[in-house]
């Protein structure tokens, strides 16, 4: 034990026998390799700090930006608010067009170019049991329903889930639910006219589901009996404050002053001609300022890529990964900063018109009728997404920082191996290990381990030269 420990610097190499094979378990080469396959982890790990880390210049962020303001100005002008906004009537034309057309698909023979007629089409084909617009009695009294209001009123004229959900219900039981003052109300109607086709349970939600759809785009462009532009179906974004309402009565939880007061502020805006054709309007701008950073970026990067890579090295592979502009940290940053200068502008703009009209005091009905609420919530959608790179870039950046250290050890460490290859021309003095097998060779055998020895400066006098060594070293002497 005591030799062992007073020449253990000394460099062995096992030696193992395995179904008459003998191997070295380390070698140069092997060293090699697996410290050239060590750099490509941490490389990697090196790499993947970069996804997180935004690569923009200053003409990336003033492109952004200009992006931003000019889109900002087209939602000033040419949205401004329902009733007022030039883009609003293009939508208004587009959604009618495209509910002919689908009546068109459902077998509509009549006046190709009459709304109306189409309208009234797929109303009869698309029935559903709470479609009361007006009436007397508790619909007047308790519900206040109006042909103004009742598809804002009407859960199963919304456009969400917890709508279809309703739609679902009422079809089934062949009910009517509202919500009205804070308050959801459920209605039996007792005339029994309405039959939910099906002769079983998915036949039947199949059908529901139909109903549902069809009669909402029989009523994305107003009524059949409407005058002028008519009553549409409420914006997804505010008829969620219906859904709340319905949720915390479904719970038993008080329904509080604040959401009854979004409920009637969402109801004053659809009632002003804030519903799904113009929530679409709004996203317009939105949608091209999303399209024109995105093509910015790339039109730079491939500029780049021509400039700064020879001809014979391009290829599409690498001009796609320089240039795409979906996946990377530098154009979701460039879009942060576009978004956000829309809002600004947006709110700017909104907050003017809010003190405009209040004559003294803010309106806060005019600012959120003329705020865009698509493009805050794009813009609250890449805020999100800074703050989580931000947070894997705080957690990924010490073990990136590590990684950086290890692959200069690294690369030092196989410079110094691929010296010792050179010197040690390991390929030709293991080759002792074949002798080994052969019985008359061990001799050859002898001389080249002996030779190894010497180039990896083992003691002279602990180099075992022959076979008489060896027999003395294991013997104990």
């Amino acid at each position: 034990m005591n030799n062992i420990n007073k020449y253990k610097s000394d460099i062995i190499l096992d030696l193992n026998i395995d179904d008459d094979r003998f191997g070295f378990a380390t070698s140069i080469d092997e060293a090699l390799a697996q410290a050239e396959a060590e750099l490509v982890v941490l490389n990697e790990t090196v790499e993947s700090i970069k996804e997180l880390k935004p690569q923009c210049d200053k003409l990336d962020y003033i492109l952004a930006a200009s992006s931003g303001a000019l889109c900002g100005v087209i939602n000033i002008f040419l949205v401004g608010k329902p009733g007022e906004s030039p883009l609003g009537d293009i939508t208004d034309k587009w959604f009618a067009n495209r509910t002919i057309d689908f009546t068109k698909l459902c077998g509509y023979k009549g006046d190709k170019n009459s709304l109306s007629s189409a309208i009234n089409f797929l109303e009869e084909k698309f029935k559903i049991p709470y479609d009361q617009s007006v009436g007397g009695g508790i619909f007047r009294e308790l519900i206040n329903l109006t042909p103004s209001n009742h598809h804002f009123k009407s859960f199963g004229h919304n456009p969400t889930l917890l709508g279809l959900f309703f739609s679902i219900l009422n079809q089934f039981t062949n009910t009517s639910d509202f919500v009205s003052n804070g308050e959801l109300i459920s209605l039996n109607n007792s005339d029994g006219k309405f039959e939910l086709q099906g002769k079983n349970i998915p036949s039947k939600l199949f059908c529901g589901i139909a109903n549902w759809i069809g009669h909402l785009i029989s009523d994305v462009s107003g009524s059949s009996g409407n005058k002028g532009r008519g009553m549409g179906i409420p914006s997804p974004i505010w008829a969620w404050s219906n859904d709340v309402i319905a949720i915390k009565a479904k719970l038993n939880i008080p329904v509080t002053e604040f959401d009854k007061s979004v409920n009637e502020l969402a109801l004053k805006l659809f009632k002003k001609g804030y519903d799904v054709r113009f929530q679409t309007t709004q996203a317009i701008p939105v949608f091209i300022n999303e399209m024109v950073v995105r093509l910015l970026y790339s039109i730079r990067r491939l500029i780049g890529y021509y400039i700064s890579v020879p001809k014979k090295d391009r290829s599409w592979v690498l001009l796609w990964k320089s240039c795409e502009p979906f996946s990377n940290a530098t154009v979701k940053r460039m879009l942060t900063v576009a978004h956000g200068t829309f809002c600004i502008i947006d709110i700017g703009d909104a907050t003017m018109r809010g003190f405009e009209k209040g004559i003294g005091s803010f309106n806060v009905f005019e600012f959120v009728l003329r705020l865009n609420v698509v493009g805050v919530g794009r813009f609250a959608i890449s805020l999100y997404g800074e703050t989580k790179r931000a947070i894997s870039y705080g957690h990924v950046k010490e073990s990136s920082d590590f990684a950086a250290k290890k692959i200069t050890i690294v690369e030092n460490y196989v410079e110094g191996l691929k010296i010792l290859s050179t010197k040690y021309d390991d390929a030709r003095l293991l080759t002792f290990i074949a002798d080994f097998k052969k019985s008359d060779a061990y001799i050859e055998a002898f001389e080249k381990s002996a030779q190894l020895a010497e180039f990896r400066n083992v003691p002279a006098n602990r180099i075992l030269k022959d076979k008489a060594d060896i027999d003395r070293y294991f013997g104990g002497k």
